[in-house]
């Protein structure tokens, strides 16, 4: 695991954001907290002309660095939303937990970012409709002797924090190291200082493809959907952001995109 003055000066640069986009957006504002209108579908931006999407880096495949850019299947759906929104992408890496708490949303128009739709999270921001299925696994090496969740008991287990894989290993009774983001997770796991990763098979099926030492040891049907978070009560965004997903889905491109980006990784 990081090193917690490490992570601990991430999460913080990471906050900086947040906060660095909630200022330029008073200031795009005259100083006012009210939006800025946008030039497409009446729709209310925080910053006039773009689309501001919170997002934690990294998540491959969903969102990774590459070249100097941040790509992934959230950002190509971003991207997407933003055209029919006739605005620029703009993309703030943002800590999970802020995400999924809803308090990236102060500073952001939605988050993108691999977010499962739960009722206690739908309590503090709305969804758009679901985009992915995305059920859990656990992944392990054959050395480590794990063939289930319940072999998998005082092994050393790893998970995402603030994630349902965490909240999942915590009723199994699985006393889980917490990562601050599935990087640091995976490279854990390969580096052999956890036994094995508990988490959404999308973003672990993927980072074990090409290595025939890990495998998946066990599936969990959870029902878990991903959905694009919304500033609770903005219908109009709302409305938007589904608009989008739907002609994705009618023209083919989003099972486009999770070919491109997970290939038979997530089946």
């Amino acid at each position: 695991m990081q090193p917690m003055s490490s992570a601990t000066a991430k999460l913080a640069a990471k906050a900086a954001a947040i906060l660095a986009v909630g200022a330029l957006s008073l200031t795009a504002c005259g100083g006012s907290s009210t939006p800025a209108a946008s030039s497409a579908g009446g729709v209310q931006l925080i910053n006039a002309g773009k689309l501001t999407v919170c997002s934690d880096v990294p998540y491959e495949p969903f969102e990774f660095q590459k070249d100097g850019k941040i790509v992934g299947f959230d950002m190509d759906i971003a991207a997407e939303v933003a055209k029919d929104l006739k605005a620029e992408l703009s993309v703030v890496d943002s800590s999970f937990e802020a995400i999924e708490t809803g308090t990236a949303l102060t500073g952001c128009d939605v988050s993108i970012s691999s977010v499962s739709i739960t009722d206690t999270r739908k309590a503090v921001m709305d969804f758009s409709n679901p985009y992915m299925d995305d059920d859990l696994t656990l992944v392990a090496s054959e050395a480590s002797g794990i063939k289930d969740i319940d072999s998998a008991k005082g092994k050393k287990v790893g998970v995402q924090q603030a994630t349902t894989g965490a909240k999942y290993a915590q009723e199994k009774g699985i006393d889980a190291q917490q990562f601050e983001d599935s990087g640091l997770l995976v490279q854990a796991l390969q580096a052999g200082t956890i036994d094995a990763a508990l988490g959404n098979q999308s973003v672990l099926a993927y980072a074990i493809k090409d290595d025939p030492k890990y495998k998946r040891v066990e599936n969990y049907a959870t029902g878990e959907k991903l959905g694009i978070s919304i500033k609770k009560g903005n219908t109009a965004m709302a409305d938007q952001v589904n608009s989008t997903l739907k002609r994705l889905t009618d023209d083919g491109s989003l099972k486009k995109y999770e070919t491109t980006w997970f290939g038979e990784a997530a089946k």
